[in-house]
């Protein structure tokens, strides 16, 4: 785990609340089937970001204490969620967060990877009541069915090639990247070896976006690999992403897919 790309987004909060996908209804309807959750019940959620999975869950009623270490992140959350009497907004990190009760729901979309993996699910079961649920969720591109996926991944191999090269492997937003790379982790045999859990479910919902060359470059530089990259080079990569986009009509439809790993709470754990 990368300190100064966990530390990215909040440079970049604007754009991230502007240019980052939500996530499918159907997932959150899938999240409150398996926790048993509904309308007044406490849900813990872990990185926030600017609020958008935070928002689907309040509008389904349920009081939400969501934790978001970025200050710039929090301010905008906030803003969206004020309509929200039952979401509280909490400034810091999982790891050093100490809680006071204890949730039916702990959720984290798109930011499981940055906590510490040797305290991931110790606190996890710490702040989940018996049979609590665990959700966590990400949304990946599928780059196979992008006809233009080639040409992206020769001008990330010209201008920034070290978005490919490292240990980490690939972003998700490299086109080459064949597999989530490593960083994202193996999630069903880390969750199948996390003491105090039942064995997880594992569900997918795909749906697609078309972007215009402008919002797909706004939607790269939400990223914290291609935020971290000096300027030149990050200038550099996004013409020759917008030359190959422009080519090619102006447009680019990307195929996602969310996927959702649910965990519960063993009985006589949490």
């Amino acid at each position: 785990m990368d300190p100064e790309r966990r530390l990215a987004f909040g440079s970049v909060a604007d754009l991230y609340d502007r240019a980052r996908p939500s996530y499918p209804s159907a997932l959150v309807d899938d999240v409150l089937e398996f926790a048993g959750a509904g309308p007044g019940d406490h849900a813990l959620e872990v990185g926030a970001g600017t609020g958008k999975a935070t928002t689907l869950f309040a509008e389904r009623g349920l009081r939400i204490l969501a934790l978001e270490p970025s200050h710039e992140m929090a301010v905008i959350a906030r803003r969206r969620l004020a309509a929200h009497e039952g979401v509280m907004i909490e400034e810091t990190e999982f790891e050093r967060w100490l809680p006071q009760r204890r949730f039916k729901l702990l959720f984290s979309g798109q930011a499981w990877h940055w906590v510490e993996p040797e305290v991931r699910y110790a606190r996890a079961r710490e702040a989940l009541v018996e049979r609590g649920a665990l959700a966590v969720f990400w949304n990946r591109p599928r780059w196979g069915s992008s006809p233009l996926r080639e040409e992206l991944d020769d001008a990330y191999t010209r201008t920034a090639p070290e978005l490919g090269a490292g240990s980490a492997g690939p972003g998700p937003m490299r086109p080459g990247v064949e597999a989530p790379p490593a960083w994202w982790g193996d999630w069903t045999s880390e969750l199948r070896g996390a003491a105090g859990f039942e064995p997880p479910e594992l569900r997918s919902y795909s749906w697609t976006v078309e972007y215009s060359s402008q919002r797909y470059l706004e939607l790269l530089q939400t990223h914290s690999d291609h935020v971290v990259l000096a300027d030149g080079r990050r200038n550099a990569l996004l013409d020759a992403v917008a030359a190959v986009i422009d080519r090619h009509g102006g447009t680019l439809t990307v195929e996602y897919v969310t996927e959702l790993w649910l965990a519960r709470v063993a009985r006589g754990e949490g």
